[in-house]
């Protein structure tokens, strides 16, 4: 590693923690060439453990000695080249408008991500986010569905990046440990019909996460799962989880195989979304 003690946050060669917003680092037309900061140490151990390639990292100073094990790591796969940016607290957390729990930021190169044919291969359950765009919704839903034993996650394209840094914190890294795609890539118009299409084309029952008059409960359709599909039993489900104001498309639910709900007490119309897809996720869990 290359240690460098930095002077001040307009150093240039800090432009991606610094100047550069979230869909900045994103490069849509070439990923390969697209950026992603993950933040704490846990994060970036993940990013690693997964093969993800650091271009550099910016370490509050008091942490610089307990990342011995990941600076080792980062030379033995990636070259004793990369930089590391130490910094004083007092500038992290100007960077970041608040303490840094585990103090490290790094920038991390992103990767083309899989098709959903390769992500859905011997999956039974998946979980799709349809336009979901609260990082904070989209990293805990991913980290329900890892903790959970959810095979795989699909977003819509008009959902919120899983990579973008509250995101990836939030969900503790998992994110880098869940096969997880984007269904019709950025073709905003492949979302519903070509898409749900698209699962049905791999064998999976789609379920629609709402309230409607003629939705089942969450328990049917676990009673359902356990069926043999000659009797309407269901070996694959893909579980649709919608907005966190307005929930799911009326196209979404119309053509989805079937809608379920969460029954609910005290007149509660509704969760969100971060506990809705855990309830479920549990509920549907392998036994």
């Amino acid at each position: 590693m290359r240690i460098i003690t930095v002077e001040s946050l307009d150093d240039p060669r800090l432009e991606a923690y610094v100047n550069l917003t979230e869909p900045q680092l994103r490069n849509r037309l070439e990923p390969s060439k697209g950026l992603f900061i993950a933040e704490s140490v846990k994060v970036i151990d993940r990013a690693l453990d997964a093969g993800r390639e650091p271009l550099s990292l910016l370490v509050e100073e008091p942490w610089l000695e307990g990342m011995t094990r990941e600076f080792e790591d980062i030379d033995a796969r990636w070259g004793d080249d990369v930089p590391v940016y130490v910094a004083t607290p007092e500038q992290l957390k100007t960077l970041t408008g608040y303490r840094l729990h585990r103090g490290a930021l790094a920038a991390m190169r992103r990767w083309r991500l899989p098709t959903v044919d390769e992500v859905c291969a011997g999956a039974s359950r998946v979980a799709v986010m349809e336009n979901i765009v609260d990082p904070t919704n989209v990293g805990a839903l991913m980290r329900s569905a890892a903790a959970l034993g959810i095979d795989a996650v699909l977003v819509t394209p008009s959902c919120g990046d899983p990579l973008y840094r509250r995101a990836a914190r939030v969900s503790m890294g998992t994110v880098f440990q869940i096969p997880w795609t984007r269904i019709g890539g950025d073709d905003t118009r492949f979302w519903p019909t070509r898409g749900l299409a698209q699962l049905h084309g791999l064998g999976f029952t789609t379920v629609a996460m709402a309230l409607s008059d003629d939705s089942l409960s969450l328990d049917e359709l676990v009673s359902r799962m356990g069926m043999d599909p000659a009797d309407g039993g269901m070996d694959k489900v893909a579980l649709i989880f919608g907005t966190e104001g307005d929930g799911l498309s009326e196209r979404t639910i119309a053509q989805s195989d079937v809608t379920v709900r969460i029954p609910m007490s005290h007149d509660v119309d509704s969760l969100n979304v971060a506990a809705s897809s855990a309830v479920a996720f549990y509920a549907t869990r392998r036994r």
